[in-house]
């Protein structure tokens, strides 16, 4: 008969190093893309964000879920709890590794109106005609602070003062889109949670194992 809880266990262990999968390939081609010379505003602009993103954190993080996940695997294939313990662990630890870096995205999105600023201010005229063109805008706060870029979409001074500045509609995109990346990484938080839970509810039925067999050794009667 299948024993559930080690299913469940395994199950969850399943989902938890593919979460450490996802987080590595996502941190190391990003990390190798995002320098890239853009072509498009929206591109620049979801590029310019990701190079402030903590991805060496991620790296190191997706890091250590597979070291807890290389911990479990003797913890399975033998009823030896020393093992579960450790790995329980090291689970809360990657817990609140991975819930730093959601907090650090997130403590992004309260300041992205200067993020994008001092992003903007930094950029060749190339770059700020891209994103000028992409989100329909001309200069920064305004056409004029700092000043536009000439380009289709802010031909003079005379239309560039009829157009918003850029600062809002990046903001409003930074924030979606960092939003999705945060709650993501909350969710990763969530699935450690679930595993940590998982380890407990095995170590307990381990533990009640332990006690019965110790009890028929000392009757005589020979435990499955």
């Amino acid at each position: 008969m299948v024993n559930k809880v080690l299913a469940a266990f395994i199950a969850v262990d399943g989902l938890f190093v593919s979460m450490g999968a996802i987080m590595l390939g996502f941190s190391v081609i990003v990390q190798q893309t995002c320098f890239d010379t853009p072509t498009e505003g929206m591109e620049a602009a979801r590029d310019l964000l990701y190079q402030r993103f903590p991805f060496s954190a991620g790296i190191a993080n997706a890091i250590m879920t597979f070291i807890v996940f290389l911990t479990t695997l003797p913890a399975i294939t033998t009823n030896n709890r020393s093992w579960l313990k450790v790995a329980g662990y090291l689970v809360v630890v990657d817990a609140i590794f991975t819930l730093i870096i959601g907090v650090d995205l997130w403590i992004v999105t309260l300041r992205l109106k200067n993020t994008f600023f001092e992003i903007w201010v930094s950029q060749p005229p190339q770059v700020q005609d891209l994103m000028q063109t992409a989100f329909q805008c001309c200069g920064y706060f305004n056409s004029s602070s700092p000043a536009f870029v000439t380009d289709a979409t802010c031909p003079s001074p005379a239309a560039a003062a009829l157009m918003p500045g850029c600062s809002a509609a990046l903001s409003s995109f930074g924030n979606v889109f960092v939003d999705n990346i945060f709650t993501a990484v909350f969710g990763m938080v969530g699935i450690d949670a679930l595993f940590i839970m998982a380890t407990a509810c095995l170590l307990k039925e381990r533990k009640e194992m332990e006690r019965f067999r110790d009890i028929d050794e000392k009757t005589g009667t020979r435990g499955f």
